[in-house]
C-alpha cells in the first residue's frame, strides 16, 4: 500500500515529454518526492522536430535540459537513465542499471516509428521522432544537393533531386513543405552547376487523402497547396518497397537517394511489461482515470495510453498529453486526501498542420480553419481560400464581403498576424478577445501592470478587451505583429481597426490601440 502522505509519497515518473513534465509540474506543491526518469537529459519540443531537420532551426532551440526545467522545483529529482520493464507486483521500475521503487507510477514513454512489420526499410528511410533522426535526414537532404553538383550522369543526378516523403500526415505534409522551400528558396541561389529548383518532392499516402485525421475539405486544400509548392502528391499509393535507391509503389518505381519516413507510430516497448493486452499500435487501454486496470496507483498518459471519449480515440498529440498529465496530478492528489479518482476528460483546441513558409490547416469546430490573406496591389487587404466550418458544414470565401455572409447575426473581429514564417488569421467574438487578455500575474517574477480602457470602439458603444496587458518590449522576437479589424460592414469594409502584438509563448498579450481603415492598417502592414 502507498505510505502516507506525511511521509512523502513516492511518485516516479517515466519519460519527461509533454505528459510527464506537466504532472510533475502539477505535483510541485505536494506533500510527495517526485522522481522524473528520461533517456535523455532534456526535454523535446516534438512539433517543431521537422524544421530542425530541415535546417530551419537548430537542436537547441527547441530542446531544453530537463534539470533547469524543474530546478525550482524542490520535492522532484531528474535520473538519467533507460527504463526497461515494470515490475507491477514489486511496484519497481526497472533500469538498465539498477531499479527505482515507486508508490504511484506514471508511464509516459511516447511513441517510437512504425514500418508495418518491415523494419529492414529503417536503415533507407529514416523516421522523426528524436534529435538524433532530425540531424540524420538533415544530413541526408544537404548532402543529396553536393552529391548532385558533382555528379555528371543526368539520371543519377535526378536521383539525388529526387526526395520521397511516405506518409500524408501531420509530420509528412510538414516534412514536404519544408523540403520544397528548401529546394525552391533557401538553396536556389546557391550551386553552380545545378538548379535547386528542379528538385522533385513526392507526397506518398496509402489511404485517400492526405490529413486523413482532418476535415476531407481542408484535405483537399493542403493537397492543393502541395502542389502550388512544387510538391507532387500521390495517394492511394501504399509503398511496396524501399531500397537504397528509390521506393516501390506497386509497379510504379520512383528513383531517389532520399526516402523519409513519416507513415505510422507504435507506443514505446515499454507497455509489453505492464502485462495487460495492447491495442494494434502497442498502446495500453487504460480505465476512464487513466489507471491500469487492478492498478490504481500505475498511470498511463500519452501517446501509450489508449482511451475513448465520445466513441472516438483521444489523439496522441501534445495538448492531450499535457491535459493527461495534469489530471494525473489531480487524481494523484485526490487519493492522498482519501478521496476517489476523477476520470479524464479531453478538451480538444483543434489540429493544426503547417504547409511550407506561408500556409497552414487547422481543424477546429466554428473557427476559421484555412485562410491566406495578402497585401495586394496599391495595399489593397486581399483574402482568399477561406475556409469556415460552423455547425458541421463548410463555407468557402473568397472575399471580406463573403464572410460577412457567412456570420450574418454576429459581430466579429478578424485578427490577422505573421511573423517571419508565416501568415494567420482567426475569427473571435468580442468576448473570446476579453477571454484572450486575461491577465498573467507576473513575468520571470515581475509584475504585469494593467489598464482598463473603456473608450475602445466607442462609436459602436462595445469594448474590445477591458484589460490591456503590458508585456515584453517591442524588440521581443517572441511576439507577432496583428491587427484586428472590426467591424466588417455589408460591403465587406474593414474599420476602424486596432493594431495588436501577440505573445506566442503563454496567454499574455502586449495591446498598442489606433484607429484608420483597412487600407491604411494594410499600408501600415506592408511596412512592417
Amino acid at each position: 500500500m502507498p505510505r502516507a502522505a506525511e511521509q512523502s509519497a513516492r511518485v516516479v515518473i517515466v519519460g519527461a515529454g509533454f505528459g510527464g513534465l506537466a504532472a510533475a509540474s502539477g505535483l510541485a506543491r505536494a506533500p510527495v518526492d517526485v522522481t522524473v526518469i528520461d533517456r535523455h537529459n532534456y526535454h523535446l519540443f516534438q512539433p517543431l522536430l521537422y524544421q530542425v531537420a530541415t535546417a530551419a532551426l537548430n537542436p537547441s532551440d527547441i530542446a531544453v535540459p530537463i534539470r533547469r526545467i524543474l530546478r525550482r522545483q524542490t520535492n522532484a529529482e531528474v535520473i538519467l537513465g533507460e527504463a526497461r520493464a515494470v515490475d507491477v507486483t514489486a511496484r519497481k521500475v526497472i533500469l538498465a542499471d539498477g531499479e527505482v521503487p515507486y508508490d504511484y507510477l506514471i508511464v509516459a514513454t511516447g511513441a517510437t516509428h512504425s514500418y508495418f512489420g518491415r523494419d529492414d526499410w529503417a536503415r533507407v528511410a529514416p523516421g522523426l521522432k528524436t534529435i538524433e533522426d532530425a540531424l540524420d535526414i538533415r544530413r541526408r537532404i544537404l548532402l543529396a544537393f553536393e552529391a548532385a553538383e558533382r555528379e555528371s550522369d543526368p539520371a543519377r543526378r535526378a536521383a539525388w533531386l529526387t526526395f520521397v516523403i511516405v506518409g500524408g500526415g501531420p509530420t509528412g505534409v510538414e516534412l514536404a513543405g519544408a523540403v520544397a522551400d528548401i529546394s525552391r528558396l533557401t538553396l536556389r541561389q546557391d550551386f553552380r552547376h545545378i538548379d535547386p529548383q528542379s528538385a522533385r518532392v513526392f507526397l506518398v499516402e496509402a489511404g485517400a487523402r492526405v490529413l486523413p485525421s482532418f476535415d476531407p475539405s481542408l484535405a483537399e486544400r493542403t493537397a492543393v497547396s502541395l502542389r502550388g509548392l512544387g510538391v507532387e502528391v500521390l495517394t492511394g499509393a501504399p509503398v511496396t518497397a524501399i531500397d537504397a535507391t528509390g521506393v516501390s509503389i506497386g509497379d510504379r518505381r520512383i528513383e531517389a537517394r532520399v526516402v523519409l519516413w513519416a507513415a505510422g507510430v507504435a507506443a514505446s516497448p515499454l507497455a509489453r511489461s505492464l502485462g495487460v493486452p495492447l491495442d494494434r499500435a502497442g498502446r495500453v487501454p487504460v480505465s476512464p482515470d487513466l489507471t491500469l486496470p487492478g492498478h490504481p496507483e500505475l498511470f498511463v498518459i500519452g501517446d501509450l495510453a489508449s482511451i475513448s471519449q465520445d466513441g472516438r480515440p483521444v489523439p496522441g498529440v501534445a495538448p492531450a498529453a499535457k491535459q493527461m498529465g495534469q489530471q494525473t496530478a489531480r487524481n494523484i492528489l485526490r487519493k492522498l486526501r482519501g478521496l476517489s479518482h476523477r476520470p479524464f476528460r479531453y478538451r480538444d483546441a483543434g489540429s493544426l498542420a503547417t504547409i511550407g513558409r506561408a500556409a497552414a490547416v487547422a481543424d477546429a469546430e466554428q473557427r476559421l480553419e484555412m485562410c491566406r490573406l495578402a497585401i495586394g496591389k496599391d495595399n489593397a487587404l486581399e483574402v482568399s481560400d477561406v475556409e469556415v466550418r460552423r455547425g458541421g458544414v463548410s463555407y468557402t470565401a473568397e472575399t471580406l464581403h463573403d464572410l460577412r455572409r457567412i456570420y450574418p447575426q454576429d459581430d466579429l473581429f478578424l485578427i490577422l498576424g505573421w511573423d517571419a514564417a508565416r501568415l494567420f488569421a482567426t475569427w473571435r467574438k468580442p468576448e473570446e478577445i476579453r477571454r484572450l487578455a486575461q491577465v498573467v500575474p507576473s513575468r520571470n517574477g515581475e509584475p504585469i501592470s494593467e489598464q482598463t480602457d473603456s473608450s475602445l470602439n466607442a462609436k459602436s458603444g462595445k469594448q474590445v478587451a477591458n484589460t490591456i496587458t503590458r508585456g515584453a518590449g517591442k524588440n521581443d522576437s517572441r511576439y507577432w505583429r496583428s491587427r484586428i479589424f472590426r467591424p466588417i460592414n455589408a460591403r465587406g469594409e474593414a474599420s476602424p481597426h486596432y493594431s495588436m502584438r501577440l505573445q506566442i509563448h503563454g496567454r499574455r498579450m502586449s495591446f498598442s490601440l489606433g484607429t484608420g481603415n483597412a487600407e491604411a492598417a494594410a499600408r501600415k502592414a506592408a511596412s512592417w
